[in-house]
């Protein structure tokens, strides 16, 4: 590039440039950072293990270096859920959402940054060293934090008042202690009592100094008249924990025996808790689901105790609210396979049919188990031993089809209108199934038992299968977000905008993934062209500050700026500097620029033969181009600057002489610069 031009354009740059490296943008954590210290943050994520936080909600698979598994983001069945381990990042390509562990928390259990920290604190056993806080911040806590801790101090309290109170142990514990939940396993479910008084536990937490407002909010504390009093009053407390085994809500049994009075009370809806995206007692379940596979699914919380106790721990119930599709994605991110057991009561069983055609929907597969007449989870489990309760188990699980047709057959007799019915409502079950191979297996299977031609079947099957097609709306695509995080879209500052923004992420990505490595560079000395060996940070970096190229989008900028410190000190910095970083845009960023979910198999390329060439073995041409390409779009940026201004110009002849000597220049770069690819690489 001639040098005026260079003088000019890099003045017009400075000019356009909305975003210079020292005029960044921190994420939205730094307040948090005067809460817990620095140094207790970084020792958490120096121990974090990222896959192993993850595997706790979502069933990873080991793929080459990386683990994948079903997005806790969205619903699919095709794994896009990455962890990259060695660079501690995780991506979900189907909802786009990327960042660090701590990202993860923050994502997937709602969790605030400090709360975040404090999880992870809390499972590798680190202690918390805050700075003190000022009066200004500790206001500006969020909501969803002052819910947590009323909600903790609650669960506490229940516990105290049934272990250590006389009317908890002569009410509460002896209640539990009627059902034959022994003392560790009351203890395990953190199991509570809640005084018969009017307002006792609302009293104790203003004591504590606990705020009303969030009391409320909780639905610990209800108001009548202008008076104040305890929801679960007179009743024994269930505590909900979510997945990462943090109290969100209560459910309450009364002990009374009117029966006008519920017998269940449950926490409403918070920031905390949604009863639809809850299961009862997977905090406890996650790893016994994952070991054996399969999740035993109830109805009722002493259901899920009774048969912990029994030595059955893969089990999880629907915490107090039909079965919903979130509740099942919640299941299958650990296991494909559910067994529902039910009790005797045919009316029940009936009424829970839609809750296997939801998880045939889901592509699950579905098992039954029916107990005796009388008896239920529960009560089978006190009747008989652990070893009598896993062989019943194992016994009598049967398939949804032979469930499904026995119990309706015996309705239906020799009534062939009923039968009719019968076969049409097994059949619309079958439909639901995605996957073709088992829906067919399924078919012939229900051919068998009803004795009906397989044809016939097949025919209102696929009847059926159009009709449940027309119904649906049209699937909404999966957005793959064009920005590393959602902090990060183009903002309408020009036209060519969009292509910056993909060019600097371009550079970016060069920069994380290849900046240690070496490429030859040649070099005039005296007369002569020597090739010497630069590494691809020092060449990216020295191009930008050499031609001025200053960085629009905040996150891009800063990983460069940080890149640029670690060079000056002569040493490359780790790839978790930028994927434990503390503003989350730049996390969010990393996460995406170092994810790739397509890796070329080393035993299929070795066995036909074929080595495609990869991006670093052109790494030499890749850098380069993404050099020339980036200051041809500014340029072009540029030229399009100088024509608008031309066009308002107006009268004035002196300034559009200027501006056309300007303009001139800048297309003079632009060939300059197209001929290193051949040809016009930009649209006009």
């Amino acid at each position: 590039m001639p040098v005026g031009c260079a003088t000019r354009v890099q003045a017009i740059a400075r000019r356009l440039c909305a975003s210079p490296l020292t005029l960044l943008r921190f994420g939205t954590r730094f307040f948090f950072h005067a809460l817990i210290s620095k140094a207790t943050i970084q020792k958490i994520y120096d121990a974090a293990i990222i896959e192993d936080v993850v595997g706790e909600f979502v069933r990873l698979k080991k793929s080459g270096t990386s683990w994948k598994g079903l997005s806790p983001f969205s619903n699919e069945r095709t794994p896009s859920f990455y962890v990259v381990p060695h660079k501690g990042i995780y991506k979900d390509f189907s909802s786009g959402k990327g960042g660090n562990v701590v990202d993860f928390l923050m994502e997937h259990e709602k969790l605030s940054f400090p709360e975040a920290l404090r999880w992870l604190a809390a499972r590798y056993k680190i202690e918390i060293e805050e700075d003190r806080q000022t009066e200004a911040q500790q206001q500006e806590r969020s909501e969803r934090e002052q819910l947590s801790v009323v909600t903790e101090f609650a669960n506490r309290y229940f516990q105290q008042q049934l272990h250590e109170t006389e009317d908890g142990q002569a009410i509460g514990l002896s209640y539990f202690e009627a059902r034959g939940f022994r003392p560790e396993i009351i203890r395990k479910f953190q199991l509570g009592y809640c005084p018969d008084k009017w307002d006792a536990m609302t009293r104790a937490a203003l004591e504590g100094q606990y705020s009303l407002e969030f009391l409320k909010k909780t639905g610990l504390t209800r108001e009548r008249d202008g008076a104040t009093y305890d929801f679960f009053r007179g009743r024994v407390i269930f505590p909900i924990h979510n997945i990462g085994s943090k109290v969100i809500a209560f459910a309450g049994r009364t002990l009374k025996a009117e029966k006008d009075i519920a017998k269940y009370f449950n926490s409403p809806e918070s920031e905390l808790y949604n009863k639809s995206s809850v299961l009862y007692g997977l905090h406890l379940a996650k790893n016994a689901i994952v070991k054996a596979d399969m999740c035993y699914l109830v109805e009722g919380y002493t259901d899920v105790i009774a048969l912990h106790q029994a030595g059955v721990e893969n089990v999880v119930a629907s915490s107090g609210t039909s079965l919903t599709e979130g509740q099942i994605r919640l299941i299958r991110r650990y296991t494909p396979n559910i067994t529902i057991l039910y009790d005797g009561d045919s009316a029940g069983i009936k009424a829970s049919f839609r809750g296997i055609d939801m998880i045939l929907k889901e592509g699950m597969n579905v098992r039954v188990l029916l107990f005796p007449d009388g008896d239920d989870p529960d009560s089978f489990s006190r009747k008989h031993s652990s070893t009598e309760v896993l062989e019943y188990l194992a016994a009598n699980t049967r398939d949804f089809i032979t469930f499904k047709t026995g119990l309706l057959q015996s309705e239906v007799a020799h009534d062939p209108i009923k039968r009719a019915g019968l076969i049409k409502d097994i059949v619309e079950s079958i439909a639901l199934i995605p996957d073709g191979i088992r829906r067919n297996v399924y078919l012939q299977e229900c051919s068998r038992l009803l004795q009906m031609s397989e044809q016939v079947l097949l025919a209102e099957l696929n009847k059926q299968i159009r009709t449940n097609y027309n119904r649906q709306k049209a699937p909404d695509e999966p957005v793959i977000s064009e920005t590393p995080g959602e902090a990060l879209p183009p903002e309408e500052t020009g036209v060519a905008v969009p292509l910056l923004f993909h060019q600097e992420r371009d550079f970016v990505r060069l920069l994380l993934n290849y900046g240690d490595s070496y490429i030859a560079v040649k070099v005039p000395n005296g007369d002569q062209v020597e090739n010497v060996d630069v590494s691809v940070a020092e060449f990216l970096i020295g191009s930008l500050q050499h031609n001025e190229i200053q960085f629009e989008y905040p996150a891009f900028a800063r990983i460069v700026s940080d890149y640029a410190g670690f060079m000056s000190n002569l040493s490359f910095p780790e790839a978790k500097h930028f994927s434990m970083h503390n503003d989350q845009q730049v996390s969010a960023a990393t996460a995406e620029l170092f994810a790739n979910p397509y890796h070329l198999s080393e035993n299929w390329t070795h066995h036909h033969g074929i080595y495609p060439e990869t991006e670093n073995m052109q790494l030499h041409k890749a850098v380069h181009d993404c050099i020339n390409r980036f200051k041809l779009l500014k340029v072009m940026m540029l030229i399009a600057q100088v024509e608008e201004e031309i066009k308002t110009a107006g009268d004035n002849i002196e300034k559009v002489e200027n501006l056309l000597r300007e303009k001139q220049l800048l297309d003079r770069a632009k060939v300059e610069i197209n001929k290193y690819f051949g040809s016009p690489v930009l649209p006009r």
